[in-house]
């Protein structure tokens, strides 16, 4: 078995920058993308099948990945380092072409990479923090990363904000503050990820692990193997997280979809979006709304693991989506603009849970020498909800909702509520060290 040293705080942090880069892109594509689609001509029952891209390239993307990297070691480059390199340098040229979309399906194709560099780079990530830190560090090295989760995500939204009132006029179709935007992410994306990989060796595997390497090496069908034994072998606590997802994410992805059409329907009282000064007002705004959610988040995303040793894990996650559902609901009802830090700081708190705490309740009954593909079948449950809601919320929303973005969002919140409660369900027997304090994994 690998001897893992403990690392200082600051080794922490610097193995974590890298997810700064890669969590400024998926900020662009929660907060900006969908309000360029719409800047290109999109109708609102348009918008979910338009973000097909994140959920398919994730369910396929990353549980690849995952598989390979558990097969891979280079004693010059590594084991995780190079897929998430890769996907690092992708996500900078998709983001630095971006803004030259001069049509909506441009846009949605430049998409499609984004994601796909996105998913490269993900969960070989999360599986390099389980790799390099023991039962004791990881709680730290997840809410690392939900830490710069936050930090990248707010300032996507910032400049969102800011940008606008600096880069005055618009480029070609799109307005001069998405160059600024995405041109500062490019570099984000791949420098942050370079600092990362520079300052974090990796630890190299056992005899053992080589031995079982060589045995069944690295092909194309590795993966195609894998997964599905992974699957048919999965914990059983990693199916009752994916019930808690299935609720958590399709909600998320009705958000994200809608939040700036929401401010601009409940504070601006307009639902005109091409060509509007008013609706890029409300984009403005909602830039700041959504950079204030990520501040929540990263000023609590370590005190949560302090909650987690007292309270377990599940317990934590069941009232941060609470907290999160009731700050969905009241959103779509607030007429004044200001108010909406305080309803959306209930999402910040969830946020800050969502992107490291679930890591807690499962990582202790995942093998070791599997987390690569383990956590791609994490994230093809965060993947398959965002599928079901890119091909159902069209409809619901233009049928049932009215093309309402306000009743989206409260939809949204009663999600989250359902989730909650299928976080109590969650029952455990495999224990995560935290610290000095062994608990259940999933609680009881």
């Amino acid at each position: 078995m690998n001897f893992k040293p403990k690392l200082t705080f600051a080794n922490i942090i610097n193995m974590n920058v890298g997810f700064f880069g890669i969590q400024y892109s998926f900020g662009l594509q929660q907060s900006a993308v969908n309000p360029i689609y719409d800047m290109l001509g999109a109708s609102p029952d348009q918008i979910p099948i338009l973000n097909l891209a994140g959920p398919m390239t994730g369910l396929l993307i990353q549980p690849i990945i995952g598989a390979m990297s558990d097969k891979t070691w280079s004693p010059k480059f590594g084991r995780r380092k190079p897929y998430f390199f890769i996907g690092a340098v992708m996500c900078s040229l998709a983001l630095f072409l971006y803004p030259f979309s001069s049509s909506l399906w441009m846009a949605a194709g430049l998409l499609w990479l984004l994601d796909v560099g996105n998913n490269t780079a993900m969960e070989p990530y999360r599986a390099f923090i389980a790799d390099k830190l023991d039962s004791s560090q990881q709680p730290t090295g997840f809410q690392a990363q939900s830490f710069f989760t936050g930090l990248g995500q707010t300032l996507v939204n910032l400049s969102i904000f800011v940008f606008p009132m600096i880069f005055l006029g618009t480029k070609g179709s799109l307005p001069t503050w998405v160059y600024a935007s995405f041109f500062l992410g490019a570099i984000c994306s791949v420098g942050s990820v370079w600092w990362s990989m520079r300052t974090t060796a990796e630890i190299p595997p056992t005899d053992e692990e080589l031995a079982e390497m060589k045995s069944s090496p690295l092909s194309l069908l590795t993966p195609f193997k894998e997964i599905p034994k992974a699957i048919m072998e999965m914990p059983k606590v990693m199916w009752q997280l994916a019930l808690v997802y299935l609720f958590q994410w399709y909600a998320l992805f009705c958000y994200w979809q809608n939040s700036a059409k929401s401010i601009a329907q409940s504070v601006w009282k307009t639902n005109v979006y091409q060509d509007n000064p008013v609706y890029n007002e409300a984009v403005s705004w909602s830039g700041l709304v959504n950079g204030w959610y990520n501040i929540v988040m990263f000023l609590v995303a370590f005190s949560l693991v302090y909650f987690a040793k007292k309270y377990s894990p599940k317990m934590v996650h069941a009232f941060c989506l609470v907290l999160a559902g009731i700050g969905f609901l009241a959103f779509p009802m607030i007429e004044n603009k200001y108010l909406l830090f305080p309803a959306i700081t209930g999402f910040g708190i969830g946020w800050a849970s969502m992107m490291g705490i679930p890591y807690l309740i499962v990582v202790g009954a995942i093998p070791k020498e599997r987390y690569g593909v383990y956590m791609g079948i994490i994230n093809m449950m965060i993947v398959i909800p965002m599928l079901i809601q890119t091909l159902s919320f069209g409809y619901i929303l233009k049928n049932f909702l009215n093309n309402d973005p306000g009743k989206a969002i409260t939809f949204a919140g009663v999600l989250l509520l359902i989730s909650a409660l299928a976080t109590l369900l969650i029952k455990s027997d495999n224990k995560v060290e935290i610290g000095n304090i062994p608990m259940a994994g999933g609680g009881h």
